[in-house]
């Protein structure tokens, strides 16, 4: 009878052994895999309603103002007659939005 105990509980160990890895992998979900999904939401939100005027820093680390934009990309302006064209993919962040358009 003793040897048929200690079988009993190697089956019921492996069960809740089974148990952790779940919940194991359902922790690294919301603690890892969620929360990017919601930034490159947000991050594919702010890319789509770029406007003219946005000031935006670049992934790169290029600061400028929006002077025209199109369907894949946008034109930034860096100086004083320089403008350069971006992926809207590249932009990494609207720094205030719309001071250019209320100069």
């Amino acid at each position: 009878m003793a040897t048929g105990g200690k079988g009993e509980d190697a089956g019921g160990g492996g069960m809740s052994g089974l148990l952790l890895i779940f919940a194991i992998f359902g922790i690294m979900y919301f603690l890892l895999i969620r929360p990017q999904q919601k930034r490159q939401k947000d991050v594919k939100q702010m890319q789509s309603s770029l406007r003219v005027g946005d000031r935006v820093t670049t992934s790169g680390g290029i600061h400028g103002t929006i002077a025209a934009v199109s369907d894949n990309t946008v034109s930034i302006k860096v100086a004083e007659k320089v403008k350069i064209e971006v992926d809207r993919s590249a932009i990494a962040g609207i720094i205030s939005p719309g001071a250019g358009a209320s100069k």
